[in-house]
């Protein structure tokens, strides 16, 4: 993967996959320089012997294939960086996973549009999960919240409306840009 933004692409499909009813998703920019990227879902967790196993790029619950690249793949990507990754899960609870990057080192990966991704995320999943998206630097410090939208929507409108989708992704760049704009492009 070539941006943060797609690992999170990935981590949270993972996180639908699993039946979550809400994916909480962070970014947080430190003075040092290390990006921390987490995706906190309710979905049903791994076993503990799956969560020994998920950095093994030839672990995965999924049947159609025989890898699953995802979880190593961001590993490698943090740890190339000086990062690092770490999971948390509970069977029936559901899972964390965090990854940090330092945006000092030449080998980290851009962020990427983290604007766009959201949006897409929404739109690919617009009844269930909720999302919500904290950006924090030493900048200032947003949310969003599908929550909050769905209020002010009602329920007929659906979040993959075409309206609804550019209002979110607009809405997110200017409140993103401020906050993470000056990382990585």
């Amino acid at each position: 993967m070539r941006e943060i933004a797609l690992h999170l692409l990935d981590i949270v499909q993972n996180s639908v996959t699993a039946g979550a009813s809400l994916v909480e998703i962070g970014f947080h920019l430190a003075e040092d320089g290390m990006l921390s990227m987490s995706v906190r879902d309710d979905g049903c967790g791994m076993s503990p012997e799956l969560l020994a196993r998920v950095r093994n790029p030839f672990v995965t619950t999924r049947t159609t294939r025989k890898v699953g690249l995802g979880i190593p793949l961001l590993q490698q990507n943090a740890m190339a960086s000086g990062g690092d990754v770490t999971l948390e899960s509970e069977l029936g609870r559901g899972t964390t996973i965090t990854a940090r990057f330092n945006t000092a080192s030449i080998d980290c990966l851009p962020l990427g549009d983290l604007a766009e991704t959201l949006a897409t995320i929404i739109m690919g999943s617009p009844d269930k999960p909720d999302f919500s998206l904290t950006c924090s630097s030493p900048a200032g410090e947003m949310d969003f919240s599908t929550r909050e939208v769905r209020a002010v929507l009602g329920e007929e409108v659906s979040l993959a409306e075409p309206e609804v989708v550019q209002w979110i992704r607009d809405s997110l760049r200017e409140e993103i840009e401020p906050i993470l704009g000056g990382i990585m492009r």
